[in-house]
């Protein structure tokens, strides 16, 4: 796998900190919240932190923030844990916040005794009417005053459950009147009955995130805590909880712009409202911007890292095109996916010259961008299916497919002129009368005339049904005007089924096999609807696209 990355200003960073002798091992660590699977966005972070930490021959720890029962599971956990195998990084040490729950209530035992967090009897709202705003101080809390001794009791009673939720909390005492509202006494813990997925019903009051996050950094040796834009404010309340805390180690927290990518959304919490809503078919729908459902749609991580290679890391806010992402999955398989040929949508094929019973097997390479992958054979019968789209009984001027009285090539095959069409009842065309010139075999150099047209086909005797599963952007490409849900430029057309046949050698392919369809785009054996009855392929990308790489 590529190890190393291109510069970017954390990489300086490291690169100073490690000749300065400030550190001398890189620690970083990817710390994601088990409440929801992880998407694109978390790729990027993903391989920032590990792929930093390989080059500089460093560690990067796989950690888990699970300071939220109520909306953790061990699911997210189990998923994220593949997420991070899949895209080929494995971790030096796997923790969880709650595995220092202990030392952070004594950490908080600490504050409260140097006078630096107390206990609040004000309910949220009151807490945010006293917040103040920008360009208003904030006003104390009637119960900023308590003493030391009634703080240290009313703590330990909160732990062993006196309380109800939401009832008290605990608050660092720092300054109501800081232009940094992260600075305004920010609640340190809450009280939460609630089971928790890693230590059951042992705790009922939890950690803030604030808290706990730097904590965590902290005893786990961490260098450089890597995070994105929305957390450089509160930076000076992590720097605060490592100093008031007294923490031996002082990791430093960098931040960097978070992915953003057009048409998707990059929110877990509106990634969950599409699965609960049914909007798509779970987190893995291979629509869903989540890495299970890119997996399952057929991107590969070697492409994944590629992009997020190719995106950089910056400070800047920005959105990145979603052509940028599938030009990589292009690139990755150009040279590893087999060419075949597959029919969608269905229109048959009669071939009236050529003899009843006859099957003769035909030669076609692989890959014609690969030579090494060799040749397949495919089986050419008086019958055979092409797309509905290769023919038009009344074409408009260079239209150079198949219509009556027109000559073109079959891929791999011969040439085949059309000269009746047959139609149902409702004028509908149904079936096609050519006939073939047996001179005009493919390889055989024949060069008595040309044709303009080449279109693929599948031998109807030996054709192997299979459903097509053809996607658009889940989220239309639209602003979301004032009082508008996000949910309201979901695209209806998002998905199309549609049900057609593919080369009889494809009857064994596997779950996860890519294969390039002849003029339609790459494609991945979906592993979730695919049965030993039913084939079903996933468009993973078109064939082409106008997107280019900034030179």
């Amino acid at each position: 796998m590529e190890k190393t990355i291109p510069s970017n200003f954390i990489k300086n960073i490291v690169i100073d900190d490690l000749e300065s002798g400030r550190v001398n091992q890189i620690v970083t660590r990817f710390p994601p919240e088990p409440n929801g699977y992880l998407h694109i966005g978390h790729a990027k972070s993903i391989c920032l932190n590990f792929e930093l930490a390989d080059e500089f021959k460093g560690k990067t720890n796989l950690r888990f923030d699970d300071t939220n029962p109520l909306k953790e599971d061990v699911e997210y956990v189990e998923s994220i844990k593949e997420d991070v195998k899949w895209l080929g990084f494995d971790w030096d040490n796997l923790f969880f916040a709650s595995d220092y729950f202990e030392e952070m209530y004594d950490r908080a035992v600490q504050l409260i005794k140097k006078g630096k967090a107390f206990v609040c009897d004000l309910t949220a709202e009151e807490m945010r009417q006293l917040r103040g705003s920008l360009t208003e101080p904030g006003k104390e809390s009637p119960y900023r005053s308590r003493s030391v001794e009634e703080n240290l009791d009313l703590f330990t009673r909160m732990r062993n459950g006196e309380f109800k939720d939401g009832e008290k909390v605990l608050r660092a005492k720092i300054d109501m009147s800081s232009p940094n509202i992260n600075l305004r006494d920010p609640v340190l813990y809450r009280i939460s009955h609630a089971t928790h997925h890693n230590t059951g019903d042992k705790w009922c009051i939890y950690p803030m995130y604030d808290f706990a996050h730097p904590i965590e950094d902290a005893i786990e040796g961490v260098t450089h805590s890597i995070c994105t834009m929305e957390f450089e404010d509160h930076r000076p309340l992590y720097d605060w909880v490592i100093q008031e805390c007294e923490m031996p180690h002082v990791p430093h927290q960098y931040e960097f712009a978070r992915l953003n990518v057009t048409n998707t959304v990059m929110s877990k919490r509106k990634l969950k409202q599409l699965v609960d809503e049914q909007f798509v078919d779970g987190w893995d729908d291979p629509r869903m911007p989540t890495i299970s459902g890119l997996r399952r749609r057929g991107f590969t991580p070697e492409s994944i890292r590629a992009f997020c290679r190719e995106i950089g890391v910056a400070r800047n806010y920005s959105v990145v095109d979603e052509k940028m992402l599938e030009h990589f999955i292009r690139e990755d398989l150009k040279l590893k996916a087999p060419r075949t040929m597959g029919v969608l949508r269905p229109l048959k094929v009669v071939i009236t010259n050529y003899p009843e019973g006859q099957v003769e097997w035909l030669d076609a390479e692989i890959n014609s961008e690969n030579p090494e992958m060799g040749v397949r054979q495919i089986p050419f019968s008086r019958e055979i299916y092409i797309e509905q789209d290769d023919f038009m009984e009344n074409p408009p001027s260079k239209y150079f497919r198949l219509f009556p009285g027109n000559e073109v090539r079959l891929k791999h095959a011969y040439f085949i002129k059309c000269n009746d069409v047959v139609k149902d009842e409702a004028g509908n065309v149904v079936e096609l009368h050519c006939t073939y010139d047996v001179e005009t075999k493919s390889g055989s150099g024949f060069t008595g005339r040309k044709v303009k047209g080449t279109i693929h086909w599948v031998d109807a005797t030996h054709a192997v049904p299979a459903e097509f599963r053809l996607y658009e952007p889940l989220i239309m490409d639209n602003q979301t005007e004032e009082g508008e849900s996000f949910l309201d430029n979901v695209n209806p057309n998002s998905l199309e089924i549609v049900n057609g046949f593919v080369e009889p050698n494809m009857k064994d392919a596997k779950a996860h096999d890519k294969f390039q369809f002849f003029r339609h785009g790459y494609f991945n054996v979906d592993p979730k609807n695919t049965t030993a009855e039913k084939l079903v392929f996933n468009l993973i990308v078109s064939l082409k696209s106008s997107f280019e790489l900034p030179k």
